[in-house]
């Protein structure tokens, strides 16, 4: 029996019920009273070992034995093990690093350091992709309990707090068009620490590196004589020079009468810089002078105002102009593109186009020429400056969309045929 507490402790009960059911047998009044009684204490005994049983399923899931098979014990272990590890709030970030709550700048780097040698997917070949994802999570636990911020947010918050859905301590207030970064991978992390006090010596910089996600150290630098020798005083490697880390780019959107006229954009951005000893986050405005007629795709570089990381060189930022879409022209090139909608009767006896330009003038272009569907009415010098030569400019180009009409009457197409000689 799968149950063999319930059901024994049903037997057990059911005969010391039975036995002590004296005979009955003397009127017929008395018989049916006595079914009576039987049926109920049947039904009762039911729901009792109705019961047990469940209290006995219960005990198999939750405290094991009772011969309960090793999948449940298996999966209520993997259960426990997942629940703790996830923690009450998202990832438990003291729990990967393997250290308490009042752990220490020191005590977080030192099980940094142990916990990134050993899990470093160019130490594990043989199973890499679970190595990466360890590394990569024990890149991000440093990254958040060695910065008082993060790990303030974290600790009030949880991971989700953390990553957006509760908004840090102190923040609030308006400030212009913004844009935060903070690009960390685990390759960069591992640089930042080891850096110029690599045990292995002449780590620093990490040279060679590509810069970007995804980037590996070079296969010679994870070399099992190098791993060997962590915390033995021995392998080292010539000094490199230091790496830029990869630009970072951000669009910046840009109104076709901002192109046209040229602007100055100001962007806070906020920012990582290393001094003395310890890092910071600082906030600064940058001006982003916008010249006349620059295009869609266009690159402003501020250079080196990136993250400050030790033994790496501040990567550049960028921002890529962006055009918004207009409600009237559309650009092409150096020149503007507008369209108008005709009637057949101005396509065939003229038409006079009025339109406001971009830095606000007023243009009234007559249309002396027979207006068929491809027809372009071209005003040279009233497109975009051109960046090169501001003083010049492309052209004005006007398309037409002509509106027939529905249908004609035998008059009206008799008159059009006399008119035209057909």
């Amino acid at each position: 029996e799968l149950f063999p507490e319930a059901s024994s402790g049903f037997s057990n009960h059911q005969r010391q019920t039975q036995s002590k059911e004296p005979y009955q047998n003397t009127t017929t009044a008395t018989s049916t009273r006595t079914l009576r009684k039987g049926r109920a204490k049947a039904s009762f005994q039911s729901e009792q070992r109705k019961e047990a049983a469940l209290k006995a399923f219960l005990r198999l899931i939750f405290h094991g034995g009772f011969g309960v098979p090793s999948l449940i014990v298996s999966e209520r272990s993997k259960l426990k093990e997942g629940i703790q590890e996830k923690g009450a709030m998202g990832v438990d970030y003291y729990k990967i690093l393997q250290v308490d709550r009042n752990a220490s700048d020191d005590d977080l780097k030192k099980a940094y350091r142990k916990l990134a040698m050993k899990w470093h997917p160019d130490k594990n070949p043989n199973n890499k992709k679970d190595a990466e994802a360890r590394f990569k999570q024990i890149s991000e636990a440093y990254e958040v309990l060695s910065d008082s911020q993060k790990r303030a947010v974290y600790d009030q918050y949880g991971e989700e707090g953390l990553k957006g859905q509760v908004p840090p301590p102190n923040a609030g207030g308006e400030m212009p068009s913004s844009f935060r970064f903070n690009p960390r991978n685990a390759d960069d992390i591992f640089a930042e620490v080891f850096g110029q006090s690599s045990p292995f010596g002449g780590m620093g910089g990490m040279g060679g590196m590509g810069g970007g996600r995804g980037t590996r150290f070079p296969s010679a630098f994870f070399g099992d004589n190098i791993f060997g020798s962590y915390g033995e005083g021995g392998g080292s490697m010539h000094q490199s020079a230091p790496r830029k880390a990869a630009p970072i780019e951000n669009n910046l959107h840009c109104s076709l009468e901002e192109l046209y006229k040229g602007t100055t954009k100001k962007m806070k951005i906020s920012r990582e810089i290393v001094d003395a000893s310890k890092s910071m986050q600082v906030e600064e405005i940058i001006n982003i002078d916008i010249k006349a007629g620059w295009k869609k795709g266009t690159k402003i570089t501020f250079t080196e105002k990136g993250n400050e990381q030790p033994g790496i060189i501040p990567a550049d930022l960028v921002f890529v102009i962006d055009e918004k879409p207009h409600r009237v022209f559309t650009r092409d090139g150096n020149d503007l593109v507008v369209s108008q909608k005709i009637s057949l009767a101005e396509a065939l006896t003229g038409y006079t186009a009025h339109l406001t330009t971009l830095d606000g003038r007023s243009l009234t272009i007559p249309v002396k020429n027979v207006i068929h569907p491809t027809y372009e009415e071209v005003v040279t010098g009233e497109g975009m400056p051109i960046p090169k030569d501001p003083p010049r400019r492309g052209n004005l180009r006007i398309k037409f969309s002509i509106r027939f009409p529905a249908r004609l009457t035998s008059e009206q197409k008799a008159g059009i045929k006399k008119l035209f000689g057909a």
